[in-house]
């Protein structure tokens, strides 16, 4: 791993917006960082990681109903959002290798790390890779193998053959509950145009292959801090009976499900997954 210390700030033209970026691992790597409550020198540090084919923009609501005193960074991961996107494939230690890079560069350490997917993937890797990086994690809608070889190969196929937006339903459907998508049609709508209009399809690609290759099955025992495994009742992509075993095979973990979702519960019920994240935080509190 390479992280370099270079960054880079835009302000995009009449929005007020500012974009930061960081060059982590070679790769330039957009982030947003939020201090919660407005506090000028928070106490805790905490890293959220997305999920395939979404943004930074994921973890907005749960960022919302954080308390107050904490240090968030919120990322695109390499091939999503406005994070560049090299040529593919990847693998999950890249992934993670670039995680670390952007805490190098940004001078975090011992930081709560939650991923939610294959972010949870790379926040189990970037523990066992630097694990003085991490002092808890948060593992949501995961596992220490997400999937077959044949099930990516076939996904990578399909987008390759249809595009995105012949999948975004599929998709979606198994993101978000028939009763969220129900009583919140625009939102389901707006998170499908995101999976449809991904930027990059090398980059979903990428990380699909990354996906493909991860088993983290006999590594994760050595995962030594505090770990909440939090999954969604409901969830088929990663389900509780899965995420129950990655739970068990975690030496200091506990397992928590959320009921009515499915894979991803950060959507559907942000103040519920907050709730939890920031009872993890107090968990590890005294270091």
């Amino acid at each position: 791993m390479t992280p370099g210390p270079s960054a880079g700030c835009g302000r995009a033209r009449g929005t007020g917006i500012a974009l930061h970026a960081l060059q982590a691992n070679g790769v330039w790597i957009h982030y947003r960082r939020t201090r919660t409550g407005g506090v000028a020198a928070p106490a805790r540090a905490l890293v959220l990681a997305n999920s395939l084919g979404t943004d930074l923009r994921l973890w907005d609501d749960v960022v919302a109903e954080l308390p107050a005193g904490l240090d968030v960074v919120c990322y695109d991961k390499r091939g999503h959002g406005l994070s560049e996107a090299p040529p593919p494939p990847y693998t999950i230690a890249d992934h993670a290798d670039d995680l670390a890079g952007l805490l190098d560069g940004l001078d975090i350490r011992g930081a709560v790390i939650g991923g939610i997917s294959v972010g949870g993937m790379i926040a189990l890797s970037l523990a066992l890779r630097r694990p003085e990086l991490a002092a808890g994690l948060v593992l949501m809608d995961t596992a220490h193998r997400i999937g077959t070889a044949a099930h990516w190969d076939n996904r990578i196929a399909a987008v390759e053959r249809d595009g995105l937006d012949a999948l975004a339903d599929d998709i979606i459907a198994g993101w978000l509950s028939e009763r969220f998508r129900a009583e919140q049609p625009g939102a389901a709508l707006a998170w499908r145009n995101l999976v449809a209009r991904t930027p990059s399809v090398a980059g979903y690609n990428g990380t699909c292959a990354a996906l493909r290759a991860a088993d983290l099955t006999d590594e994760v025992a050595r995962v030594a801090v505090p770990t909440l495994c939090l999954c969604g009742a409901d969830d088929a992509s990663t389900p509780p009976a899965l995420m129950r075993e990655l739970a068990e095979l975690l030496p200091r973990s506990r397992y928590v499900e959320v009921p009515g979702t499915r894979h991803l519960p950060c959507i559907e019920q942000p103040a519920t997954v907050a709730g939890h994240i920031g009872d993890l935080l107090e968990e590890t509190a005294g270091g």
